[in-house]
């Protein structure tokens, strides 16, 4: 059996893949994590002359999230993985994807009359408009504030896509 962090790890992972595979996406991974990307989804095929649109996102999962008002506040990048996410100069564009998990590993899925529930919803996040932090720490940490209205559905992924939500729009 997988240690907590790997399994808790594991599962936001697949939950993501899951939902690209709903949403008709193809799903890659680099072969070493050298840039801070899990995932990238891309779309095959040209939706109105765009030629095979992707991102790439890293993907988080908490089983203690801190909510206040209509945001997440998460405070598990650190400070290199936040520059890998930040600022407008990629040509792919990059997200946090971030998933709330049950503590229990045993309520990760449900299964009822009519199929699996995986908990919770995913959330995701532009730092595109953010400013990369200089001389950045792989041991200090960039809280984020991840609005709740920034749910991950199938919609809002192939959104991401097709036209790319700036930092903080929902």
């Amino acid at each position: 059996m997988l240690d907590a962090q790997n399994h808790q790890g594991k599962f936001g992972h697949d939950y993501i893949r899951a939902l690209a595979s709903a949403a008709g996406l193809l799903v890659y991974e680099y072969d070493l994590d050298r840039v801070g990307i899990d995932l990238g989804f891309r779309f095959p095929g040209q939706p109105g002359g765009l030629a095979s649109p992707a991102i790439e996102v890293q993907v988080k999962t908490s089983s203690n999230p801190k909510m206040s008002g209509d945001e997440w506040h998460y405070d598990g990048l650190t400070e290199q993985q936040f520059n890998w996410l930040a600022g407008p100069d990629f040509t792919v564009p990059r997200y946090l994807f971030l998933l709330p998990v049950p503590n229990d590993r045993n309520e990760y899925a449900r299964f009822e009359t009519g199929g699996m529930l995986l908990h919770y919803l995913a959330f995701y996040l532009s730092l595109e408009n953010e400013q990369p932090i200089n001389e950045p720490s792989t041991s200090r940490r960039r809280k984020v504030k991840v609005p709740l209205g920034n749910v991950l559905t199938i919609k809002s992924l192939l959104r991401l896509l097709f036209d790319p939500v700036p930092a903080g729009a929902a």
